[in-house]
């Protein structure tokens, strides 16, 4: 695998962050559901998962990088296997709208497994690391790879807004129901 087949995949995957984040944002906005505090963890995991691709964007694929994105990847893994747990009993009523027969943390769940192996395949392939002899030192990312460092960066923005507006300056409710921010107190 050449290094620019791997800016491209890494930018790929920035696209897939991108996509769950608007797909949190459009329950949270259209379905009027604030996420609850392990949602939101979720989310940050999501988004800190996008920064080993946008290293690798920047300044070229790097085991370092892949790393950064795997331990982002284990933590979401973790916590939305921890709510998953929470909701496993028959009869609970769970938290959310399911999408596609599943809620929002078993598809995080799903998701973050993903990653976990997508990112360690990346990985097998060692050339993505060796310098291209006919390459200049730095080579300016296209503009597929920087729409997509820029969309996440945008995305991860309006995630901490929005979870300023639910929470305010606190602990975030367990089981949100209002922005704590826009309440007239």
């Amino acid at each position: 695998m050449t290094r620019s087949l791997a800016t491209t995949l890494n930018a790929l995957s920035l696209y897939a962050v991108a996509l769950v984040l608007i797909a949190a944002f459009a329950a949270q906005l259209l379905l009027h559901e604030l996420p609850c505090p392990l949602c939101l963890l979720q989310r940050i995991q999501f988004a800190m998962l996008a920064i080993g691709p946008i290293m690798n964007v920047r300044f070229g694929p790097r085991p370092s990088h892949y790393a950064l994105s795997l331990f982002a990847a284990a933590a979401g893994f973790a916590f939305s296997t921890r709510q998953v747990l929470l909701h496993i009993l028959p009869g609970d009523p769970s938290y959310g709208t399911a999408l596609l027969g599943y809620h929002y943390y078993t598809l995080a769940l799903i998701g973050f497994a993903a990653a976990i192996l997508l990112i360690s395949a990346m990985l097998l392939f060692d050339r993505q690391f060796e310098p291209e002899a006919t390459a200049p030192k730095f080579d300016a990312p296209d503009l597929f790879a920087t729409i997509a460092v820029w969309l996440v960066i945008a995305l991860t923005a309006l995630n901490v807004v929005s979870t300023l507006l639910e929470c305010g300056f606190g602990a975030c409710a367990d089981n949100p129901v209002v922005y704590e921010l826009l309440q007239g107190r």
